[in-house]
């Protein structure tokens, strides 16, 4: 399994992956928005420019970026999450029940539309996790 953190910038992740690309002296890898995929129609139109999805690489230091999520809370309520990826799918379904035991499931470990399964959730402690499995 791999893990790496998640940040949520509430309408403002190109602009901050821009200066983490400066300071930090690394690449965007990739920006995916929520024109053009399947996620469009939650959004408010003047939301879908924003980025959906991003990853950031600066030598060893990697993350992954989102305008979040829409209807997400203010700045500070919900802007780190935790995202473990693994290409096993009974390991990854056994981690995502575990870790929801006594938390919340905000969305049940399914498939999705990229391929393979997602699913995110807090647990008991109040940290968000985000589960992928990638076949």
């Amino acid at each position: 399994m791999q893990l790496e953190p998640y940040l949520f910038f509430h309408g403002r992740c190109e602009e901050a992956l821009n200066f983490y690309k400066e300071c930090l002296r690394g690449e965007i890898v990739g920006i995916n928005r929520f024109e053009g995929s399947p996620m469009e129609s939650n959004v408010d139109p003047d939301f879908r420019n924003k980025v959906m999805h991003a990853s950031f690489v600066a030598g060893d230091v990697k993350f992954m970026a989102s305008d979040g999520r829409p209807g997400g809370g203010p700045d500070g309520a919900d802007d780190i999450a935790l995202s473990l990826a693994t290409s096993d799918a009974a390991e990854g379904e056994r981690v995502f029940a575990a870790l929801a035991q006594g938390g919340t499931v905000s969305m049940p470990l399914e498939d999705a539309f990229w391929g393979g399964k997602f699913g995110s959730l807090t647990d008991r402690f109040g940290v968000q996790w985000m589960v992928s499995v990638h076949s």
